[in-house]
């Protein structure tokens, strides 16, 4: 598996990758976006940004990047930075599939992407990240896999990703919803040819939205590697607008809300790699900061409270306004 060559980096921060949602398209859901990004946010500015961010990341110790054909040009930044840094030879590269973007670079567009697990559309999206990730592509993820998902059932898309498998590509499985937990143990049970066809999995985890916690364990101890996004609950768990708790605990840490509130995440025994979804240089370096937070067992106690029941969490994340 790829990420078994995150074994050897020895850098703090080898277990914090930096995912692209949030610079690779000028609309998302992540609070502060106006602030974050500006008036600018055409495709050359969007680019730049996301090659600064890319190199900061990499020279601090970064070394998972993860894109999708979603996240608007994301998987065009992320190939021209590894075009433009022939050098960068020991990262792990990942995507998604299973959502098309449909925004035409409007942060404003009445419908930003649209659903669809289909065969027909992993064929189409395969070889759309084929043409720009080529053979830098290591991982390769189905978008936001629920209970309900024909991807879990579909035998002959199990076999075309088995083949991917075979000639070399990780296949993994994201999450979203509030029946995350059910998703993960449905897709730990997929097989092909009596083999487990996911080797990955990509779920939201955070100090408000904990539900997964008990499925990822089991997945991590059924050998996946567990990658785990929306860490700072899409702009909720960072600056002013924190939770009291978690603004406390930042200030006797010394760091920012954004720091401890990663750090919850990685300390999980489960957690291989947890993204940071920066859309600023300054926010990505407070975000690193998350690997030199130690916790008492009293600050984790007074996080612990912070829980959401996850419906409400969920229902919440789909009130959010695209930025």
């Amino acid at each position: 598996m790829p990420f078994a060559r995150l074994a050897s980096v020895t850098t703090p921060t080898c277990h914090i990758g930096l995912g692209l949602a949030a610079v690779g398209r000028p609309g998302y859901i992540n609070l502060g976006r106006d602030h974050d990004l500006g008036e600018n946010r055409s495709v050359e500015a969007l680019r730049t940004r996301t090659h600064e961010l890319l190199d900061a990341a990499y020279a601090q110790g970064v070394r998972y990047f993860d894109a999708a054909r979603s996240y608007g040009r994301s998987e065009e930044f992320l190939a021209g930075w590894l075009q433009n840094r022939p050098d960068v030879d020991d990262v792990v590269i990942g995507s998604k599939w299973g959502y098309t973007y449909t925004a035409d670079w409007s942060a404003d567009a009445e419908r930003h992407e649209v659903k669809d697990h289909s065969l027909a559309a992993y064929e189409r999206q395969r070889a759309e990240t084929d043409t720009l990730l080529g053979d830098r592509l290591d991982l390769y993820q189905i978008h936001s896999v629920t209970p309900q998902s024909p991807a879990l059932t579909d035998k002959e898309l199990h076999a075309r990703l088995a083949e991917a498998a075979a000639r070399g590509i990780t296949v993994g499985f994201s999450t979203s919803g509030p029946a995350q937990a059910d998703a993960i143990r449905t897709a730990l049970a997929v097989t092909v040819d009596g083999e487990p066809l996911f080797r990955t999995v990509q779920s939201t985890y955070n100090a408000l939205e904990t539900s997964a916690g008990p499925a990822l364990a089991e997945a991590h101890d059924a050998g996946l590697t567990v990658i785990v996004k929306e860490g700072m609950a899409n702009g909720r768990l960072a600056g002013p607008g924190a939770p009291e708790a978690l603004r406390t605990v930042a200030e006797e840490t010394g760091l920012g809300c954004d720091a401890v509130a990663l750090a919850v995440v990685l300390r999980q025994p489960w957690a291989g790699v947890v993204l940071s979804g920066a859309a600023t240089s300054t926010q990505l370096a407070s975000n690193l900061h998350a690997a030199a937070v130690d916790l008492t067992d009293d600050q984790l106690s007074r996080l612990a409270a912070l829980v959401e029941e996850p419906r409400a969490y969920w229902e919440r994340r789909g009130q959010l306004p695209w930025h």
